[in-house]
């Protein structure tokens, strides 16, 4: 359509914006999982299955309470499930694999938005905002991120492989376990406490952040579900330190 200006018998067209076809908005490559969306669900399921490790090996890990011989058997469990089915250690190295993917892609999906939220917002604030997930978790992200990846490859190299530990790759699980947190060994477990804290900060940011992406962090559910993430992340460190500090003590011997 367009609008005339009368000036005597002579009219000029004037085009309006109705004449100019509306440009389509630009495509995101990589589909779904190239978009924000599809990156905090990637994040939200690694975050899922590394969350059910962590559990199953802390319920496994206090086994050591029960003695030498329930631990052994804990371990050798893990190594043998799903046979006859399979042989042995395949289960184990399929739960590996999962959450070695599991952990590669929560780190990229995280590295993915960080960068994309950089990018939308090149200018720093004038004055510093408080993020709602605030707190030390969030400023401790990045080189928490560091130390725990350093100490999990010490961990296996200590206790899976026996590479570092005293009582060497031959030893039972339960002599590597208690070898390892020997009270001559103190840095061992000082680097397990700092780790495991770690862990329950990014446990702790994660679920919060979970509620808060899934909309349940609003109105009366606020501060229970920030009691139910800070709870859980406890609880999970708690469990993991028992052991360590309890082998330090001389109480699992």
């Amino acid at each position: 359509m367009t609008a005339t200006i009368e000036r005597g018998s002579a009219t000029a067209p004037i085009k309006t914006s109705a004449d100019t076809p509306a440009k389509p908005a630009p495509r995101r490559s990589g589909g779904f999982l190239g978009s924000s969306n599809g990156k905090k669900a990637v994040m939200a399921v690694t975050g899922a299955v590394m969350v059910l490790f962590l559990i199953g090996h802390m319920v496994g890990n206090l086994k050591a309470f029960l003695g030498a011989a329930s631990f052994n058997e804990y371990a050798s469990f893990l190594r043998t499930m799903g046979e006859p089915l399979l042989t042995y250690r395949v289960a184990l190295t399929i739960v590996e694999v999962v959450l070695v993917v599991s952990i590669a892609l929560h780190m990229w999906s995280a590295i993915s938005l960080a960068r994309r939220a950089s990018k939308a917002r090149p200018v720093k604030y004038a004055a510093k905002r408080k993020a709602q997930a605030g707190g030390y978790a969030v400023h401790t992200m990045r080189y928490g991120g560091v130390i725990i990846l350093l100490f999990v490859i010490y961990h296996l190299l200590d206790l899976t492989l026996g590479t570092v530990n005293p009582a060497g790759f031959d030893s039972t699980p339960y002599d590597r376990l208690v070898e390892g947190f020997a009270p001559s060994r103190w840095w061992v477990t000082l680097f397990y406490v700092v780790a495991v804290i770690m862990v329950g900060l990014h446990l702790r940011h994660g679920l919060w952040s979970a509620f808060q992406t899934l909309g349940l962090a609003s109105g009366r559910s606020y501060r229970p579900l920030k009691v139910v993430a800070a709870g859980l992340s406890a609880l999970l460190v708690l469990g993991f330190l028992t052991v360590p500090v309890a082998v330090m003590a001389g109480v699992i011997k």
